[in-house]
């Protein structure tokens, strides 16, 4: 699967939009994944998961930094993105379905903060690019 011209715009049009809220939207998606997927938490037994604390806050941020690494080098996903497979394949074995999770909770935060620009043609194109982060993401495990 890979990005048409335009999705590449759309995804990189939008992404000067997030980046300017990374810390807050990382944020946000993570409280949307253990509250819609408490099983993730499993992962982080020791961090505070209570809504907006500092551990929360900065994993966020580092969640969404790797977007911005993906969309910065969108035309390499899989080079930009391949420490971290290795690292949450190999290290932190962490269960691969939770990335498809993490990531629709990204898709729906950014469609709760960006309504006007969500238009289906940029829905269809950040789930198609999300699509590919979570397959880059679990690369390692086949």
């Amino acid at each position: 699967m890979s990005l048409t011209k335009t999705e590449r715009a759309i995804i990189v049009s939008m992404w000067g939009k997030i980046s300017t809220q990374a810390d807050a939207i990382g944020t946000e998606t993570l409280e949307r994944l253990f509250l819609s997927h408490p099983q993730t938490k499993t992962y982080f037994p020791h961090f505070d998961l209570h809504a907006g604390s500092a551990q929360l806050r900065a994993h966020g941020s580092k969640v969404v930094a790797a977007v911005g690494d993906a969309v910065k080098s969108i035309d390499n996903i899989a080079g930009a993105l391949a420490r971290l497979s290795e690292l949450h394949a190999y290290i932190l074995r962490v269960d691969p379905v939770n990335f498809k999770l993490l990531s629709h909770c990204l898709l729906v935060t950014v469609a709760a903060r960006f309504p006007a620009d969500f238009t289906a043609e940029a829905h269809a194109a950040w789930d198609k690019f999300l699509s590919i982060v979570s397959s880059v993401l679990t690369e390692k495990y086949r």
